[in-house]
């Protein structure tokens, strides 16, 4: 294997691992030799996502977890040093959406539920994941936040909001930690078919056709290839890379 896709002895966290890129991400992983605490609000999706893994002698372990919870974090944490005795890779990939809503209509709970998942699950995992690196004396951070949280995002307020606050959370992480050997960087994706876009309204052909209509190159990005970003971004020998928010986008940021 190319040692800079080589992940053998690594171990790593990954929220939201029941589905769309953190299955997809967990795979690619594990594929690689590295080792994992998976986490999911939904038990069916961790268990399709354990019997889709292809091992090569490391071992992967799931717990239920719903991000907002800060023990349900601290808990995934909890595991990878119990089970190996250090974490070297923390993905906050869990989050959702909202439908569609002018500014001037949203409403308090749909704040409150952005920020309690979007938010403070991305903190409360960089908080535990944070502690143990300091351990290692190494380790890298990704975050998930969105083209939402690098630029507006007309009728998703909230939900611009806290990709915002992720984006921020991941630049002072990468300062405040730098000279401790703790990495930490976010991906902004464009849309991209997976269970999130629901929750916004575009699970139609017709609806994800509109959105393709909003990139330069007329179609969303495939699950699959912001997961190969992702794989890229926690290579072994992307040793220098910190404090950075990397559009996935088909250059709607270029626009």
């Amino acid at each position: 294997m190319d040692s800079l896709l080589d992940f053998t002895g690594q171990v790593a966290m990954i929220t939201g691992a029941g589905s769309g890129f953190g299955r997809l991400l967990t795979q690619g992983l594990a594929a690689r030799g590295c080792n994992l605490v998976i986490g999911d609000i939904n038990q069916q999706g961790l268990d399709e996502t354990i019997a889709s893994l292809e091992l090569n002698g490391n071992s992967v372990h799931s717990l239920i977890c719903d991000v907002s919870k800060e023990s349900e974090v601290k808990a995934m944490v909890d595991k990878a040093m119990s089970e190996f005795g250090r974490l070297d890779i923390g993905v906050n990939n869990a989050g959702i959406a909202h439908l569609m809503t002018p500014l001037h209509k949203i409403e308090q709970a749909t704040i409150d539920q952005q920020m309690s998942v979007n938010v403070n699950g991305v903190l409360f995992g960089m908080k535990y994941q944070i502690e143990a690196m300091l351990a290692n004396g190494s380790g890298h951070i990704l975050n998930l936040s969105s083209m939402a949280g690098i630029g507006g995002a007309p009728k998703g307020a909230a939900y611009a909001a806290a990709k915002h606050a992720v984006v921020g959370l991941t630049r002072t992480c990468a300062v405040e930690y730098a000279r401790k050997g703790i990495r930490a960087n976010a991906i902004c994706p464009f849309y991209s078919p997976t269970n999130i876009l629901a929750a916004d309204g575009f699970d139609t052909p017709e609806a994800q056709e509109r959105l393709a209509r909003g990139c330069p190159m007329r179609r969303l990005a495939d699950p699959q290839e912001i997961v190969n970003t992702m794989i890229l971004i926690l290579s072994p020998g992307n040793s220098y890379m910190s404090g950075q928010t990397i559009a996935i986008d088909g250059a709607v940021s270029a626009w």
